[in-house]
């Protein structure tokens, strides 16, 4: 049955080529949400390039046949920009919240026998428009469900002769064709009287392997949980050109994956710097402009990363008469960026660590894996339990959303780390606050 599907500004800046999702349906786009797009387009941000995005799309659509008529997709569908009559001669409709409320029931009573739905991620709009009659959802397109994307505390019980032959040999063919590749297992035998084995399913899914360990540590930090262990062995294979480690807070995320990025850049030398970037995103209320400039502004933002960095120095030693994270940014082997300045760029031979990736939409996730070059690596690191961006949750943030698409690729590994080990206290506060 055809539908009515009438979208908000913040589903259009969520994905600009939402209006081709809605199947062989009628999209209706209220010309007061042009209007928001068009305060949104000249910021300097992902939400003004999305609002760009939209508005040129619209004016390509515009080219093939009157808008206000209504414009053929290519699923079937159709396209209209509406305008309440009033609006044409005054020019103006009032807040866009209540404009797409009034144009959601002129369509209901026009058309009665073909259901109107509002698309909107404002919880508020949907409350009104479920008291005002009106059917209001949110934009699931895109949605992936946290539990689909969760790692299960995976334990395989194989032959003492196969235990046996793994530590030996490092190999064994996979006796499991359900595991994926980079997926990490648990082995044990069957009476369990011949101890465990950490291991992982090879890029080609067809052996597992086991894990790699470092002499002395990872830049002074050691392995606490099987599930650091795991996530140390994807870090430092350079056969892994994207990693994704989930967590709650304190299980060590950011700190394994900076370590790894200075151990292979500084170490190593199999890149040529350390990129980390974070999404501008506060917590609680924002502190508005900051005086300064770029550098003094972006300061409190970084702050988290310059403290990791300071900390390894202190647990692992300088790295060439550089002591603290201030002396390798002015070197320039480390740079910390939000990642509103990524776009555009190509980043080549770089140790690329995506630092908070759960408060980024799927498009943006998109924008930010597309950057990275030749001989890169990427790591994103995202707590889908703490999410500070008001349009996204646990199922439609782009972290979950790239874990979800990447999961069965031989290039990418996913590990989710669930013990705490920051402190007895912060672990406590995780669980139960």
């Amino acid at each position: 049955m055809r539908k009515n599907y009438i979208l908000d500004a913040n589903i259009l800046i969520h994905d600009p080529y939402s209006i081709f999702h809605f199947a062989d349906n009628t999209v209706l786009i209220p010309v007061g949400v042009i209007g928001e797009l068009d305060r949104f387009k000249k910021e300097p941000t992902d939400r003004g390039y999305n609002a760009r995005a939209v508005v040129r799309l619209l004016d390509e659509l515009r080219e093939e046949r009157s808008l206000a008529a209504g414009v053929p997709l290519q699923n079937g569908g159709r396209l209209k920009v509406y305008c309440e009559p009033e609006q044409v001669l005054s020019g103006s409709g009032g807040p866009a919240d209540l404009e797409i409320l009034r144009v959601a029931q002129a369509i209901k009573q026009a058309e009665p026998d073909t259901p109107v739905i509002i698309v909107t991620k404002d919880i508020n709009l949907r409350i009104r428009a479920d008291a005002a009659g009106l059917r209001a959802a949110d934009y699931e397109t895109d949605h992936v469900l946290l539990q689909d994307v969760a790692t299960a505390d995976d334990e395989l019980s194989v032959s003492v002769e196969h235990l046996d032959a793994l530590r030996r040999d490092g190999r064994l063919p996979v006796p499991n064709p359900a595991l994926r590749p980079n997926e990490y297992v648990l082995l044990r035998s069957p009476n369990g009287d011949h101890g465990t084995l950490l291991a992982r399913v090879d890029v080609n899914g067809k052996e597992l392997v086991t894990l790699r360990e470092l002499d002395g540590g990872l830049w002074g930090i050691r392995p606490r949980n099987k599930e650091q262990y795991y996530a140390i062995d994807a870090l430092l294979d350079d056969r892994i050109s994207l990693v994704a480690l989930m967590g709650k807070a304190g299980t060590g995320k950011t700190l394994l994956a900076v370590a790894a990025a200075m151990h292979l850049a500084f170490k190593r030398k199999l890149y040529r710097g350390v990129l980390v970037c974070r999404p501008v995103i506060p917590v609680g209320r924002d502190l508005g402009y900051l005086p300064g400039d770029i550098g003094q502004k972006l300061e409190p933002w970084m702050k988290p990363v310059v403290d990791t960095v300071d900390f390894l120095l202190d647990a692992g030693g300088a790295m060439k008469g550089h002591a603290d994270a201030a002396s390798l940014m002015r070197e320039g082997l480390i740079e910390i960026q939000p990642l509103a300045y990524i776009r555009g760029r190509n980043i080549a031979k770089r140790f690329v660590v995506i630092d908070e990736a759960q408060n980024l939409t799927p498009l943006e996730v998109k924008t930010v894996i597309t950057r990275v070059g030749q001989a890169a690596k990427v790591v994103l690191t995202g707590d889908p339990w703490q999410i500070d961006n008001p349009y996204v949750d646990r199922n439609s943030n782009g972290f979950t959303y790239l874990i979800n698409r990447f999961r069965s690729e031989p290039l990418a590994a996913h590990v989710e780390l669930r013990k705490g080990e920051r402190s007895p206290l912060a672990e406590l506060a995780a669980n139960l606050l």
